[in-house]
């Protein structure tokens, strides 16, 4: 009867496995998640761009279509008749101490030429 509390006892020795594992899971949504909302945010700031009686500017019209509490980086560009859009958003981090670094997406949309 000296083994009563043994598979408690395992249990808890593989507790921590089981939860980084579970940590994973949810660091590859996220971050999953994040690089969907930078090409969501990429798309509206080259839409905004493009259009030729925007009332937003686009790098807000990008931070706007994209989740708050994201941190991201918007910048357009605008040469050769195209706008191209570029969103940096920062992976948040569900395990301590790891930085998962960032994502980057682009989009281009074409600009109206003047007259048309």
């Amino acid at each position: 009867m000296r083994d009563r509390g043994q598979a408690a006892v395992e249990y808890l020795g593989f507790l921590p496995v089981l939860l980084l594992v579970a940590l994973a899971g949810i660091q590859l949504g996220i971050a999953a998640y994040a690089a969907q909302q930078a090409g969501t945010g990429a798309r509206a700031a080259a839409r905004a761009a493009g259009h030729d009686e925007a009332t937003v500017a686009p790098e807000t019209a990008g931070r706007s279509a994209m989740s708050d509490w994201l941190t991201a980086d918007v910048g357009v560009s605008e040469g050769g008749g195209e706008a191209i859009a570029t969103v940096t958003v920062d992976i948040p981090s569900v395990v301590p101490f790891w930085d998962f670094g960032n994502i980057t997406k682009s989009a281009t949309m074409p600009v109206p030429e003047e007259g048309e």
